[in-house]
Order: structure tokens, then C-alpha cells, then sequence
């Protein structure tokens, strides 16, 4: 396997890039309300004493470095993955311990991606066949200078294994240590698309949301996806 000191580094830039996420509860706008993110560790400290629940919300701050921070219109979904982070929710490109931003570039490759964790999430709990979770797509521009393990080499399949991510968490550690600012490959679950996984949440910007989907549960796999427009749309996923 490839030291991860050789693997090549490209600028990527990607406007109208895609993320879906579950819409478990409504948006917040604790990152967006506050103007400076110099000012949020003061105004937090104040505010958790009348709302011991904010620290809840806004999850770990410190595991951001003040000067990588976002705020202003669409930071909580950018901030979000780096202050709620868990050993519990490991990923391809992190043990849980660190933040990563998953972004997918084009609707397909993060659908599918996002299919694939649902699948694997239904199945592990038995769950009745019928439309579950609501999910949302937020589009996203993003540039940044990533580290590409794309092009197929077999030095790099072990960090593309479809389950098996203890590679990949050695290799994205292994970067961050050297100072990298993510990781740029393709899509395991959609032939064709890339995704990235960035480190910091400055790397994104200009995020808007999009659709708002349902996922339809046969008992076995997604079978159904339904955009909720007006009228609603319904179509049919090919595996």
C-alpha cells in the first residue's frame, strides 16, 4: 500500500455540490445568529446558564480551531459534523473521534451513499417494511487543496473497501497528523461519482437546501424514493 506521504494532493473546487442528511428535527441557527465566531465561546458561556440544554445542541465547539469556524446563513449544517462526533458513529475517513464533512458531487452519488447507510441501518433493527425517515439534500460549494486517492490504483484500494474502513482511518489519520485539509474519492456506491471528506468546515461555503425525500423500506432494501414536491414524486431505485 501506497505511504500516505506520496498521495498526490489536487485543488478541488465543486459548486452545487450535494449532502443529504436525515431531517430529524427542524434547522437551528445557533452558527448563524451569531455574526463572529470569535464571540461564541463568551455568548455561549452566558447563554447555558439560563439553558443548560445548548450544550446539547451545539455539541463540542473546541473540536473545531476558532480559526477554521463558519457562521452566518447555512453554518449549523457545516458545523454540525465537526461538534458532534461520537466513537459510537465511526465513518470511512474517521474513528468517531474526529469531525468529517461528507459531500457527494452530483444528487445521485449522495443519494446513494446516503441509500446505502439506511439499507444497512433498517436491516440491522428489524425495521417493518413501509416510507421512514424523512431526509433533506443541502447543495454546497466547496474548494480546497485534498489529498486524491481517485484513479483506480490498487495502492489505493485498501482505503476503498465497501465495509471494511480501517484503512481508511489509518490513512485519514495519518494525514490529518501531517496537516492535510481532506480527502477527495470515488464514490464506493455510485459508479462514477466522487466524493470528498473534508477536515475543516471553512472548506465549504454558500450552502442552500434542496429537496426534501422519503425512503421506502421493502423489508430488504430501499426500494422507493419520494421527492416531496407538489405535486410528490416517486421513483423507483435500481441496484
Amino acid at each position: 500500500m501506497i505511504d500516505p506521504a506520496d498521495v498526490p494532493i489536487r485543488r478541488v473546487r465543486w459548486d452545487a455540490a450535494r449532502r443529504i442528511i436525515r431531517s430529524l428535527h427542524p434547522p437551528t441557527d445557533l452558527f448563524e445568529d451569531i455574526a463572529s465566531p470569535e464571540d461564541w465561546p463568551l455568548l455561549i458561556a452566558a447563554e447555558m446558564k439560563t439553558n443548560p440544554r445548548l450544550a446539547e445542541t451545539i455539541g463540542n465547539l473546541d473540536l473545531v480551531p476558532p480559526a477554521r469556524r463558519v457562521s452566518g446563513s447555512g453554518a449549523t449544517f457545516l458545523m454540525a459534523p465537526f461538534t458532534h462526533t461520537s466513537p459510537d458513529r465511526p465513518s470511512r475517513f474517521s474513528d468517531g473521534k474526529s469531525g468529517v464533512l461528507y459531500v457527494g458531487d452530483m444528487f445521485e452519488t449522495a443519494l446513494a451513499e446516503t441509500i446505502h447507510h439506511h439499507q444497512r441501518f433498517m436491516a440491522a433493527t428489524a425495521q417493518k417494511a413501509g416510507w421512514t425517515s424523512q431526509f433533506r439534500e443541502l447543495v454546497i460549494d466547496l474548494s480546497g487543496i485534498l489529498h486524491d486517492i481517485r484513479g483506480g490504483l490498487p495502492d489505493f484500494a485498501p482505503w476503498l473497501m465497501p465495509d471494511d474502513y480501517s484503512a481508511a482511518q489509518r490513512l485519514s489519520a495519518a494525514l490529518r497528523a501531517a496537516g492535510s485539509e481532506g480527502i477527495v474519492y470515488p464514490s464506493v456506491r455510485h459508479r462514477g461519482g466522487n466524493c470528498v471528506a473534508l477536515f475543516f468546515p471553512d472548506l465549504a461555503s454558500n450552502l442552500r437546501q434542496g429537496r426534501h425525500l422519503d425512503y421506502h423500506w421493502d423489508g430488504r432494501r430501499v426500494d422507493l424514493v419520494r421527492e416531496l414536491s407538489t405535486p410528490p414524486r416517486v421513483f423507483r431505485v435500481m441496484q
